[in-house]
C-alpha cells in the first residue's frame, strides 16, 4: 500500500437475535439478480431451504429483477449466517447457469432493524407495492407471482410454505377477513414514495414491545439425539457409528437440528457424533433438509422437539 492510500473499514452491522429486519439486496449495476422466473423461484427455495436449517420467520418478500426486498424475523439466528447462506448459494446458481464469473451482489446486504409495530406495517405495505412499478402490475400487484401480497390478502396459497403472515396481519384487524380487507385498501391509498418516506423518517432507536416469542438456541445435543432415535425407533448408540446406509435419515435430521437448535458449527456436531468428517456433515445437512422441505412425516420435526424440550 503507498504512502497515503488507505481502506474503508466494512460498516458495523447492527444486529441483534432478537430483532425483524427489512433486508433489501441488490445486483451490481451491469447485471440483473434475476433473468427469468426460475431465477426468482430459485431464490425462494434457498429461503425455504435456509428457512428450515436457521428457523428464521419470514414475513414477506418481493423479488424484483434487480432487488428484492425480505422481512425477517431472526427468531434467535444470525441474520447475517442467514443471508450468506442463500445469497452465496445463488450466486453459485446464477453464474453457473448463466456462464459467468464474478460478483453478483452489490457489496453486503442490507438490514435495517425494525423499530416498532408502525414501521412493520408501514414496510409490508412499501415492500409489497413494489411491484406497482411493473406496468403491467401497476393496478393489480397481487397478481405478480413474486411477490407475498396474494397469499397476505388469501388470493394465492403459499406453494413454497415460506411466509409467516399471521403476526402482520393480526396489525391490521381483529379477524383475519378484516385484516386483509384493510391491508389491500391501504396498498392502493399510499404509494410507494410516501411510503418510503415514512420508513426512512421512522424513529428506529424507540423500543419495539410485541407479543412475539424469540427461539433461544441453547438446546441439549443429547436431548436431541435421545429424541431422533426414539423416533426413528433405533438405539441411540447407532447414531455413533461411522457409516450405515439404513441410519442416514436419522443423522441428517441430528445434523440440522443441532445446527438449527444448539447453533453448532461442523467441528462441534463432529465432536458430538465423532469420526464424521466436515464434508459429510455438510451433505447430511442437505439431506436433512430436503427431509423436513419434502417429507410429511418430518415437516413438523424441529417443532416437535420445541414442544418437548423447551
Amino acid at each position: 500500500m503507498r504512502k497515503g492510500e488507505f481502506f474503508m473499514p466494512r460498516t458495523f452491522r447492527l444486529k441483534n437475535n432478537e430483532s425483524i429486519y427489512h433486508v433489501m439486496c441488490k445486483s451490481i449495476t451491469e447485471v440483473d439478480l434475476f433473468k427469468d422466473a426460475d431465477d426468482k423461484k430459485k431464490y425462494l427455495s434457498l429461503i425455504k431451504k435456509y428457512k428450515i436449517l436457521y428457523n428464521f420467520k419470514l414475513y414477506g418478500y418481493c423479488l424484483m429483477d434487480n432487488h428484492l426486498h425480505l422481512i425477517i424475523d431472526a427468531n434467535g439466528s444470525d441474520i447475517s449466517k442467514v443471508m450468506h447462506g442463500i445469497n452465496f448459494s445463488y450466486a453459485l446458481y446464477f453464474n453457473k447457469k448463466h456462464k459467468r464469473c464474478g460478483h453478483l451482489f452489490r457489496d453486503r446486504f442490507k438490514s435495517i432493524i425494525v423499530a416498532n409495530d408502525r414501521y412493520l406495517k408501514t414496510l409490508s405495505l412499501y415492500i409489497h407495492n413494489n411491484s406497482t412499478d411493473i406496468i403491467e402490475y401497476k393496478n393489480c400487484p397481487e397478481e405478480y407471482d413474486f411477490s407475498s401480497l396474494a397469499i397476505f390478502i388469501g388470493k394465492r396459497r403459499d406453494h413454497f410454505k415460506l411466509v409467516d403472515y399471521g403476526f402482520i396481519m393480526s396489525l391490521f384487524g381483529k379477524s383475519i377477513k378484516i385484516a386483509r380487507k384493510n391491508y389491500y385498501e391501504l396498498i392502493f391509498m399510499c404509494n410507494e414514495e410516501k411510503l418510503k418516506q415514512k420508513i426512512e423518517f421512522e424513529d428506529e432507536k424507540s423500543e419495539y414491545k410485541s407479543e412475539r416469542k424469540t427461539l433461544v438456541r441453547n438446546f441439549n445435543s443429547d436431548d436431541i439425539l435421545e429424541f431422533i432415535a426414539s423416533k426413528m425407533n433405533i438405539s441411540k448408540i447407532h447414531l455413533y457409528m461411522k457409516y450405515s446406509r439404513s441410519l442416514v435419515q436419522a443423522k441428517a435430521l441430528v445434523v440440522v437440528l443441532m445446527r438449527s437448535l444448539c447453533d453448532f458449527k461442523s467441528i462441534d456436531i463432529s465432536s458430538t457424533l465423532g469420526n464424521i468428517t466436515q464434508a459429510r456433515i455438510s451433505k447430511l445437512s442437505t439431506i436433512g433438509i430436503e427431509l423436513i422441505g419434502t417429507n410429511e412425516k418430518f415437516e413438523n420435526i424441529i417443532g416437535d422437539f420445541i414442544k418437548c424440550y423447551a
